[in-house]
């Protein structure tokens, strides 16, 4: 009896365990968000990949046609892909015919992995530079500052990579839905799409439009993200979704416009008066006040400045 008990604990113990590890794996769930009548988005917080955040900040979105479910970014890991799934399926059982990732940050398409998992017939859709990097070693890289980023949580995360390049002007038709695709060149990461859904009149933007939060733009150039700004901004679209940060309607890219186009004009004069990129940073921050509170101020400006130096130096 005795044995007996001791194993029966033994597998209670077992069991707990499994059950908080199984609970430690499970990316928190974050609601739905309806933009129009048939899209919604998940908006996640404002930040970086961290261990709080597990590694989840961007806005997965889902668009319901009548044959089944177009997802775009679905999110940074498996679990987040996962959780994007749960929260889809309490809004219908269609199955996933297509998923479409804006650009090759990791942090918007990892996701991938569970949504191939749970329908292995999705077609993956992007841009063929982002295919292209992604298969050489983009991908690896994001799926390890992922894990790193999170101390550990998004392990197991492989990167399904997109196989269906779609270029600047394509559309997809998908069960009475039209999903134009805008391509705009040395935007935000030089892979970027923005996709318009026409039928809705919702603008999935990606990194190239960001909201209360400053973007990375290491990848980017100023010129070119301002004009995909441009881009998205003519489209008139009623409903904007940002890659980070709350969607709304066209005064989100404006504003995002606005702050690219000063710190870039900024740094243009001054850069013309033979400032150099530390001399310039006061003047700079001086005239963007209405940011500084936006996550990731403080912390990019600076690099903001001496990248857009480099830029004016590599136009001449």
């Amino acid at each position: 009896m005795q044995k007996f008990l001791r194993l029966s604990l033994s597998l209670c113990c077992l069991l707990l365990t499994l059950g908080s590890v199984q609970a430690a794996e499970q990316q928190r769930d974050y609601p739905l968000t309806r933009l129009a009548p048939h899209t919604y988005i998940i908006q996640g917080p404002v930040g970086y990949p961290s261990v709080e955040n597990q590694g989840f900040m961007n806005n997965p979105g889902f668009v319901i046609t009548r044959n089944g479910v177009v997802v775009i970014d679905p999110g940074s890991s498996v679990q987040s892909g996962r959780m994007v799934l749960k929260q889809l399926r309490t809004i219908t059982r269609l199955p996933v015919t297509h998923v479409i990732n804006t650009h090759v940050h990791g942090d918007h398409w990892l996701g991938n992995q569970a949504i191939v998992e749970a329908y292995p017939k999705a077609v993956l859709m992007a841009h063929p530079e982002m295919i292209r990097l992604a298969n050489n070693g983009a991908g690896a890289e994001w799926v390890a500052l992922m894990e790193r980023s999170t101390n550990g949580f998004t392990r197991g995360t492989v990167a399904v990579v997109p196989v269906v390049a779609m270029n600047d002007g394509a559309e997809l038709k998908a069960g009475g839905m039209t999903f134009r695709f805008y391509a705009p060149s040395d935007a935000h990461s030089h892979t970027d799409i923005m996709i318009q859904v026409v039928e809705e009149s919702v603008v999935f933007a990606g990194d190239n439009v960001l909201n209360q939060r400053i973007a990375r733009m290491d990848d980017a150039t100023f010129a070119g993200n301002i004009a995909a700004c441009e881009v998205a901004a003519a489209i008139k679209a009623k409903v904007y979704v940002p890659g980070h940060g709350p969607a709304g309607d066209i005064k989100v890219v404006n504003n995002f416009h606005t702050y690219l186009s000063t710190l870039f004009n900024e740094v243009k004069a001054l850069h013309e008066q033979g400032k150099l990129d530390f001399e310039m940073k006061d003047a700079v921050v001086a005239r963007l006040v209405p940011y500084q509170n936006w996550p990731g101020f403080s912390d990019e400006v600076g690099r903001h400045i001496s990248l857009a130096v480099l830029e004016l130096d590599n136009a001449f």
